[in-house]
């Protein structure tokens, strides 16, 4: 099944294009928005690791070496579409305009956080595995009965396609055409499971044969196919063609979450020697055999980077600590006893009486 899903490339592991028809797409000016927001997202991403490691953020997820993934494909998106994340996909939300603030006061445990800037479509990041999936089906499908041209793109990782959830969207997908991109950054572990303990397949993009639709695997490291093959699925998608399950296969350097030990699970040197073909640095060979590229320039975009972080960690350590008992007050309109009763045994506990 490997031979019918192929993983497409544009760029490889030394920055040079494979498939001349994309040679006069790829500018300068393109090469560098990419490679500003790539550094941008990762140096983020660092700094929310430390901020947890000091106690200021809570547990945090983090994505180094899925960035290519999560920038190529929000860059694809037009500005009225909607983005469903998961909870490690806030490096694809920055890209699509989300205030760094509000995502910091996310990881801080504030519902402000779950509010997009500048009324960008983008929904909550989704905790449950795959409960996004129908979502954005659902914002998908309301767009095409209001008659738009606007399109849906839900990310996931590996681990939500073995649930129920993840069958339940491609299939009113493919019944209803809804204009839905379904992106999989297969990182090859969920949490702690690998690919090959969890699903007899050998591919993720052949489970969109199940509902008749579209799939495709690219290297999620190469932020050209990224970009320019999302583009197409959500072209495709506008034009009433229907949806496409895009299988990016990447590797997270990292842990799960600031609360996981990968080496218990996985051997670490493979990520030491997944570095050498890490996505930002394959950008970098490319923009250094275009002459596009200078270190002065990098170390000016990291700098502009980092102020921007810091302001906003800034910004977010203004507001006051969030308040435990708030999350027990959204889950019904009007709260049932038994989450009173739980709000209760809470503030009890928090108070030292229990």
């Amino acid at each position: 099944m490997k031979d019918q899903f192929p993983i497409i490339q544009i760029m490889d592991n030394q920055g040079n294009i494979l498939d001349e028809k994309y040679e006069k797409r790829i500018t300068e000016e393109l090469a560098q928005s990419m490679y500003k927001h790539l550094l941008r997202i990762r140096t983020f991403d660092k700094k929310c690791i430390s901020l947890q490691r000091q106690g200021r953020i809570g547990t945090y997820a983090p994505y180094e070496g899925q960035e290519a993934s999560q920038v190529g494909s929000a860059l694809a998106l037009e500005e009225e579409d909607w983005l469903f994340p998961s909870y490690r996909d806030h490096g694809a939300t920055m890209t699509f305009g989300h205030s760094l603030r509000n995502i910091l006061l996310f990881w801080n445990g504030r519902n402000e956080g779950c509010v997009p800037a500048n009324g960008r479509k983008i929904f909550p990041p989704g905790i449950p595995i795959a409960t996004q999936l129908p979502h954005a089906v659902g914002a998908a499908y309301a767009e095409k009965r209001k008659g738009t041209k606007n399109a849906s793109i839900v990310y996931f990782g590996d681990g939500a396609t073995s649930e129920g959830d993840f069958h339940e969207g491609l299939n009113f997908a493919s019944v209803l055409k809804a204009p839905v991109v379904f992106f999989n950054q297969n990182n090859h572990f969920a949490i702690s499971v690998p690919l090959s303990k969890q699903m007899n397949t050998q591919t993720i993009a052949q489970k969109a044969l199940a509902y008749d639709l579209r799939g495709i695997r690219i290297d999620g490291n190469d932020i050209f196919a990224v970009y320019f093959h999302t583009l197409a699925s959500l072209e495709q998608a506008r034009k009433g063609e229907g949806p496409t399950l895009i299988e990016a296969v990447t590797w997270r350097y990292g842990a799960h979450t600031t609360a996981d030990d990968p080496t218990k699970y996985r051997d670490q040197s493979e990520s030491d020697k997944r570095r050498e073909n890490d996505p930002v640095l394959r950008m970098e060979r490319l923009m250094k055999n275009k002459g596009w590229y200078t270190e002065e320039w990098k170390e000016s975009i990291m700098l502009e980077a980092s102020k921007e972080v810091d302001k906003a960690i800034e910004e977010m350590e203004s507001f006051p600590a969030a308040n435990p008992a708030d999350m027990f007050d959204y889950v019904f309109e009007k709260p049932t006893w038994g989450i009173e009763q739980q709000k209760k045994d809470l503030l009890q506990l928090i108070r030292g009486e229990a």
